[in-house]
């Protein structure tokens, strides 16, 4: 278990204190894959290096299993850091070194005999699907497949816990898929504890378990991603799960009346809900913009519908909708 209690970090800039952390309190749950999120200058890559003592906290505290990692020397910590690890944005592969050799570079630091890094070294090719790379340099594979290899690295000390800072952020969607879904299959095998640094909600809606969202160095909101999605009530959420806004957009069809649909959590449907209920009730809507999501098979967001057809066909419409579990519709002012 990570606790991060009351933690404050402050910089010197230009003789001036700039506050990056402020009074940050988050408890991750051995196992977890725990997402950490927030706009660029949120705080989230200042939070990361404080959990390894990459940077020093100016307050507060890092509990790693019951032990203050704050309270540790130099070198404690580079005994801890075996356990803690990291993956980042950049790779930081050593462009000199075979794929094999950058695997095998922390063991040899540790002191592990060359034949038992080599062989750990090619167990983990297989686990991060690259064991025909064993001998091609970093300059030779693409950005997916470097970001394995630095993810196999920093698995050769088996650690509990593995922090990954922007580690997708160089990647292609497609690349970003392959590599989230690596990340979860080490930790359902391993049960390695995952913290994921990210400006990027789909990230976080695909892996994480659990979400803070860090907004100028604070943690604004935090809980199941799940919830969040359902129901975001600080404003640096609600920019995050609905980019798009909450504001109701008028129809350009004067006989159009605008009605809101929120899914807090419903099963998603082979078939899509406005076109279902056309087919079954006979009333038709204009989607004038949606921001949804589905996570764990289940639907969260806002869709915004225009309504033709008058109150009748509007209110049809809406029991309809409200008909469904966990879907709220309702009619709203234009200028709402």
């Amino acid at each position: 278990m990570i606790e991060i209690k009351n933690l404050c970090k402050t910089f010197e800039l230009d003789g001036k204190k700039v506050e990056a952390l402020k009074n940050v309190n988050i408890t991750i749950e051995s196992g977890d894959i725990y997402g950490i999120i927030g706009m660029s200058g949120a705080g989230k890559s200042t939070l990361v290096r404080c959990i390894n003592m990459l940077e020093r906290p100016t307050e507060g505290s890092v509990v790693i299993d019951g032990t203050d990692i704050g309270a540790l020397s130099e070198k404690e910590l580079r005994s801890v850091r075996r356990n803690v690890t990291m993956i980042f944005q950049g790779f930081n592969l050593l462009m000199q070194r075979t794929c094999l050799k950058n695997i095998c570079f922390p063991l040899e630091l540790s002191g592990v005999k060359k034949e038992d890094a080599k062989k750990r070294a090619a167990e983990l090719l297989d686990i991060v699907g690259l064991p025909d790379k064993a001998n091609a340099y970093p300059a030779q594979l693409s950005g997916g497949q470097q970001q394995r290899i630095a993810i196999a690295r920093a698995l050769t000390t088996n650690p509990k816990v593995l922090l990954c800072d922007e580690a997708t952020s160089a990647l292609d969607p497609k690349t970003t898929h392959s590599i989230l879904n690596l990340l979860k299959e080490i930790n359902q095998k391993t049960g390695i504890t995952i913290v994921v640094i990210t400006h990027q909600m789909s990230v976080v809606e695909e892996i994480c378990s659990k979400v803070a969202i860090l907004d100028n160095g604070t943690v604004v909101e935090e809980g199941e991603v799940a919830n969040i999605f359902a129901n975001p009530r600080s404003e640096a959420a609600k920019k995050l799960v609905l980019p798009e806004g909450e504001n109701i957009i008028v129809p350009d069809n004067p006989d159009e009346t605008p009605v809101r649909i929120v899914f807090n959590g419903a099963a998603a449907a082979s078939k899509p809900l406005i076109s279902q209920m056309a087919i079954d009730i006979g009333v038709a809507a204009n989607i004038l913009s949606a921001s949804t999501k589905t996570i764990g098979g289940k639907v969260y967001g806002v869709m915004n519908l225009g309504v033709a057809g008058g109150s009748e066909k509007v209110k049809a419409a809406a029991d309809y909708i409200n008909s469904v579990p966990d879907v709220i519709a309702e009619e709203v002012k234009a200028d709402v």
